[in-house]
Protein backbone atom coordinates (compact mmCIF):
# COMPACT_ATOMS: atom_id res chain seq x y z
CA UNK A 1 0.00 0.00 0.00
CA UNK A 2 1.75 3.56 -0.92
CA UNK A 3 0.31 5.06 2.39
CA UNK A 4 2.22 3.61 4.88
CA UNK A 5 4.74 5.23 7.21
CA UNK A 6 6.89 5.52 4.30
CA UNK A 7 4.51 8.89 3.68
CA UNK A 8 4.90 10.24 6.95
CA UNK A 9 8.75 10.26 6.48
CA UNK A 10 8.96 12.35 3.51
CA UNK A 11 9.17 16.00 4.37
CA UNK A 12 5.88 17.84 3.34
CA UNK A 13 6.17 20.84 1.01
CA UNK A 14 6.75 24.03 2.46
CA UNK A 15 3.87 26.98 1.31
CA UNK A 16 5.81 30.30 1.42
CA UNK A 17 3.52 33.25 1.84
CA UNK A 18 4.35 36.25 -0.43
CA UNK A 19 2.69 39.45 -0.21
CA UNK A 20 2.19 41.96 -3.07
CA UNK A 21 1.01 45.47 -3.29
CA UNK A 22 -2.35 45.80 -4.24
CA UNK A 23 -2.22 47.63 -7.81
CA UNK A 24 -5.29 48.49 -9.61
CA UNK A 25 -4.72 48.13 -13.52
CA UNK A 26 -6.94 48.86 -16.60
CA UNK A 27 -5.12 46.80 -19.43
CA UNK A 28 -6.37 46.77 -23.24
CA UNK A 29 -8.12 43.75 -24.62
CA UNK A 30 -5.68 42.59 -27.18
CA UNK A 31 -7.27 39.27 -28.17
CA UNK A 32 -10.40 37.23 -27.51
CA UNK A 33 -11.07 33.67 -28.23
CA UNK A 34 -13.52 30.85 -27.51
CA UNK A 35 -11.21 28.23 -26.41
CA UNK A 36 -14.13 25.79 -26.02
CA UNK A 37 -18.30 25.81 -25.93
CA UNK A 38 -17.45 26.97 -21.86
CA UNK A 39 -14.26 28.79 -21.62
CA UNK A 40 -13.40 32.60 -22.89
CA UNK A 41 -9.53 33.23 -23.11
CA UNK A 42 -9.06 37.05 -22.86
CA UNK A 43 -5.31 38.45 -23.26
CA UNK A 44 -4.60 41.92 -21.80
CA UNK A 45 -1.32 44.27 -22.66
CA UNK A 46 -0.36 47.34 -21.86
CA UNK A 47 2.58 48.76 -19.85
CA UNK A 48 1.18 48.95 -16.24
CA UNK A 49 1.66 45.03 -16.77
CA UNK A 50 5.45 45.56 -16.74
CA UNK A 51 5.25 45.03 -12.80
CA UNK A 52 2.51 42.19 -12.72
CA UNK A 53 3.56 39.66 -10.22
CA UNK A 54 1.93 35.38 -10.05
CA UNK A 55 4.60 33.98 -8.11
CA UNK A 56 1.81 30.28 -7.80
CA UNK A 57 0.01 29.05 -10.37
CA UNK A 58 -3.38 29.36 -8.65
CA UNK A 59 -3.13 32.79 -7.44
CA UNK A 60 -5.80 35.03 -7.66
CA UNK A 61 -6.65 38.85 -8.63
CA UNK A 62 -9.97 40.98 -9.03
CA UNK A 63 -11.44 40.99 -11.80
CA UNK A 64 -14.11 44.61 -11.71
CA UNK A 65 -17.01 44.26 -14.01
CA UNK A 66 -19.91 46.31 -14.11
CA UNK A 67 -23.18 44.71 -12.66
CA UNK A 68 -26.83 44.43 -13.71
CA UNK A 69 -27.32 47.84 -12.07
CA UNK A 70 -23.86 49.45 -13.79
CA UNK A 71 -21.67 48.98 -10.39
CA UNK A 72 -18.78 47.76 -10.53
CA UNK A 73 -18.56 44.29 -9.06
CA UNK A 74 -15.80 42.27 -8.19
CA UNK A 75 -15.09 38.49 -9.11
CA UNK A 76 -11.47 36.07 -8.38
CA UNK A 77 -9.70 34.58 -12.04
CA UNK A 78 -6.23 33.05 -11.89
CA UNK A 79 -3.73 34.70 -14.05
CA UNK A 80 -3.26 31.91 -16.94
CA UNK A 81 -0.41 33.19 -18.45
CA UNK A 82 1.34 36.61 -18.32
CA UNK A 83 4.35 37.64 -19.87
CA UNK A 84 5.99 41.16 -18.16
CA UNK A 85 8.54 42.00 -20.73
CA UNK A 86 5.46 41.88 -23.44
CA UNK A 87 3.30 43.17 -21.13
CA UNK A 88 0.54 40.50 -21.46
CA UNK A 89 -1.65 38.80 -19.05
CA UNK A 90 -3.83 35.92 -20.28
CA UNK A 91 -7.51 35.18 -17.96
CA UNK A 92 -9.72 32.35 -18.96
CA UNK A 93 -13.42 32.65 -18.20
CA UNK A 94 -16.06 30.29 -17.85
CA UNK A 95 -18.92 30.89 -19.55
CA UNK A 96 -21.76 29.41 -17.39
CA UNK A 97 -24.77 31.18 -18.68
CA UNK A 98 -25.37 34.14 -16.00
CA UNK A 99 -23.20 36.15 -14.19
CA UNK A 100 -21.52 39.20 -15.18
CA UNK A 101 -17.92 38.35 -15.92
CA UNK A 102 -19.16 35.49 -17.90
CA UNK A 103 -21.35 38.38 -19.39
CA UNK A 104 -18.48 40.75 -20.07
CA UNK A 105 -16.52 37.79 -21.38
CA UNK A 106 -18.97 36.87 -24.16
CA UNK A 107 -19.39 40.58 -25.00
CA UNK A 108 -15.81 41.84 -24.77
CA UNK A 109 -13.81 43.07 -28.14
CA UNK A 110 -10.13 44.18 -28.76
CA UNK A 111 -9.53 47.72 -28.12
CA UNK A 112 -11.90 48.18 -24.79
CA UNK A 113 -9.93 47.96 -21.30
CA UNK A 114 -10.30 45.65 -18.29
CA UNK A 115 -10.08 46.32 -14.74
CA UNK A 116 -8.29 44.33 -12.36
CA UNK A 117 -6.41 44.31 -9.18
CA UNK A 118 -4.28 42.06 -7.33
CA UNK A 119 -3.10 39.88 -7.05
CA UNK A 120 -2.49 40.37 -2.98
CA UNK A 121 -0.70 37.82 -2.64
CA UNK A 122 0.87 34.15 -3.50
CA UNK A 123 1.40 30.62 -1.92
CA UNK A 124 4.10 28.98 -3.51
CA UNK A 125 4.52 25.29 -2.73
CA UNK A 126 8.42 24.49 -2.42
CA UNK A 127 10.20 21.50 -1.85
CA UNK A 128 10.70 17.74 -3.34
CA UNK A 129 7.41 16.91 -5.33
CA UNK A 130 7.94 14.34 -7.53
CA UNK A 131 4.22 13.70 -7.91
CA UNK A 132 1.05 15.42 -8.72
CA UNK A 133 -2.32 14.87 -8.51
CA UNK A 134 -5.00 17.85 -10.18
CA UNK A 135 -8.50 17.09 -9.05
CA UNK A 136 -11.10 19.89 -10.49
CA UNK A 137 -14.02 21.54 -12.46
CA UNK A 138 -14.21 24.04 -14.86
CA UNK A 139 -12.80 27.27 -12.73
CA UNK A 140 -10.15 25.03 -11.73
CA UNK A 141 -8.77 24.80 -15.59
CA UNK A 142 -6.28 27.99 -15.75
CA UNK A 143 -4.52 27.53 -11.89
CA UNK A 144 -4.36 23.14 -13.29
CA UNK A 145 -2.91 24.61 -16.70
CA UNK A 146 -0.16 26.85 -15.51
CA UNK A 147 0.55 24.41 -13.08
CA UNK A 148 1.39 21.52 -15.43
CA UNK A 149 3.42 24.39 -17.77
CA UNK A 150 5.47 24.94 -14.97
CA UNK A 151 6.35 21.59 -13.58
CA UNK A 152 9.86 20.32 -14.80
CA UNK A 153 10.70 17.35 -16.71
CA UNK A 154 11.41 14.35 -14.51
CA UNK A 155 7.74 14.70 -12.25
CA UNK A 156 4.67 13.08 -12.76
CA UNK A 157 1.16 14.24 -12.43
CA UNK A 158 -2.47 12.97 -13.15
CA UNK A 159 -5.04 15.68 -13.86
CA UNK A 160 -9.10 14.48 -13.03
CA UNK A 161 -10.84 17.51 -14.75
CA UNK A 162 -14.63 18.18 -15.22
CA UNK A 163 -16.28 19.34 -17.66
CA UNK A 164 -19.61 19.60 -19.52
CA UNK A 165 -18.58 17.72 -22.93
CA UNK A 166 -15.83 16.38 -24.92
CA UNK A 167 -15.50 19.74 -27.17
CA UNK A 168 -14.88 21.39 -23.64
CA UNK A 169 -11.47 19.21 -22.95
CA UNK A 170 -8.85 21.42 -23.34
CA UNK A 171 -4.91 20.45 -24.75
CA UNK A 172 -3.10 20.82 -22.03
CA UNK A 173 1.02 20.93 -21.97
CA UNK A 174 3.33 19.69 -19.71
CA UNK A 175 7.23 19.00 -19.81
CA UNK A 176 5.83 16.21 -16.68
CA UNK A 177 5.24 12.50 -17.82
CA UNK A 178 1.33 13.46 -17.61
CA UNK A 179 -1.85 10.93 -17.35
CA UNK A 180 -4.94 13.08 -18.58
CA UNK A 181 -8.33 12.24 -17.18
CA UNK A 182 -11.68 14.05 -18.39
CA UNK A 183 -15.03 13.21 -16.74
CA UNK A 184 -18.46 14.81 -18.65
CA UNK A 185 -21.08 15.91 -16.65
CA UNK A 186 -23.44 18.49 -17.00
CA UNK A 187 -22.60 22.43 -15.70
CA UNK A 188 -25.78 22.26 -14.27
CA UNK A 189 -24.05 19.24 -11.89
CA UNK A 190 -21.25 20.84 -11.26
CA UNK A 191 -22.14 20.96 -7.26
CA UNK A 192 -22.35 17.24 -7.31
CA UNK A 193 -19.33 15.54 -6.19
CA UNK A 194 -20.16 12.23 -7.42
CA UNK A 195 -18.59 12.44 -10.71
CA UNK A 196 -15.26 13.78 -9.61
CA UNK A 197 -15.04 11.29 -6.60
CA UNK A 198 -15.84 8.18 -9.30
CA UNK A 199 -12.77 9.42 -10.87
CA UNK A 200 -10.61 9.55 -8.59
CA UNK A 201 -11.68 6.46 -6.05
CA UNK A 202 -9.30 4.32 -7.87
CA UNK A 203 -6.04 6.52 -7.37
CA UNK A 204 -4.00 5.65 -4.31
CA UNK A 205 -1.55 8.69 -3.81
CA UNK A 206 1.60 7.11 -3.28
CA UNK A 207 4.33 8.83 -0.55
CA UNK A 208 5.69 12.18 -1.96
CA UNK A 209 2.56 13.01 -3.91
CA UNK A 210 1.25 16.54 -3.86
CA UNK A 211 -3.01 16.39 -4.26
CA UNK A 212 -4.35 19.99 -5.27
CA UNK A 213 -8.35 20.15 -5.77
CA UNK A 214 -9.90 23.22 -6.59
CA UNK A 215 -14.03 22.94 -7.70
CA UNK A 216 -17.27 23.97 -5.82
CA UNK A 217 -16.65 24.61 -2.20
CA UNK A 218 -18.90 21.51 -1.25
CA UNK A 219 -17.40 19.37 -3.92
CA UNK A 220 -13.79 20.19 -2.76
CA UNK A 221 -14.17 19.16 0.95
CA UNK A 222 -15.93 16.16 -0.20
CA UNK A 223 -12.44 14.86 -2.16
CA UNK A 224 -9.93 16.17 0.17
CA UNK A 225 -11.98 14.16 2.80
CA UNK A 226 -11.83 10.95 0.62
CA UNK A 227 -8.09 11.77 0.27
CA UNK A 228 -7.32 11.92 4.50
CA UNK A 229 -9.65 9.10 4.71
CA UNK A 230 -6.58 7.15 2.52
CA UNK A 231 -4.16 7.94 5.22
CA UNK A 232 -2.75 10.91 2.89
CA UNK A 233 -1.11 13.26 5.13
CA UNK A 234 -2.45 17.08 5.39
CA UNK A 235 0.73 18.64 4.73
CA UNK A 236 0.09 17.16 1.24
CA UNK A 237 -3.07 17.91 0.31
CA UNK A 238 -4.55 21.60 -0.58
CA UNK A 239 -8.08 21.77 -1.58
CA UNK A 240 -9.93 24.70 -2.00
CA UNK A 241 -13.72 26.09 -3.33
CA UNK A 242 -13.31 28.38 -5.80
CA UNK A 243 -17.03 29.38 -5.84
CA UNK A 244 -19.63 28.28 -3.53
CA UNK A 245 -23.19 27.28 -4.55
CA UNK A 246 -25.82 29.96 -4.59
CA UNK A 247 -23.79 32.65 -3.15
CA UNK A 248 -22.17 35.26 -5.84
CA UNK A 249 -18.24 36.37 -5.26
CA UNK A 250 -18.07 33.36 -2.61
CA UNK A 251 -15.33 31.13 -2.22
CA UNK A 252 -13.06 29.13 0.42
CA UNK A 253 -9.46 29.19 -1.08
CA UNK A 254 -8.01 27.17 2.04
CA UNK A 255 -10.45 24.07 2.94
CA UNK A 256 -9.05 22.93 6.18
CA UNK A 257 -11.95 20.60 7.82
Amino acid sequence: MPNDDTTNRIAAPRIQRVKYEIRRREPVIAEVAHLTPHMIRVTLRGDELADFESAAADDHIKVLVPGPDGALEARDYTPRAFDTARRELVIDFVDHGDGPASGWARKARAGETLKIAGPRGSRVISGTVPNWIFVGDETALPAIGRFLEELPAGTRATVIAAVPGPADEQKLESAADLDLRWIHRPLAEAADPAPLLGALRPLRPAPGTFVWIAAEAAVARALRQHVLGLGHPPGWIRAAGYWVRGQADASDKEILD
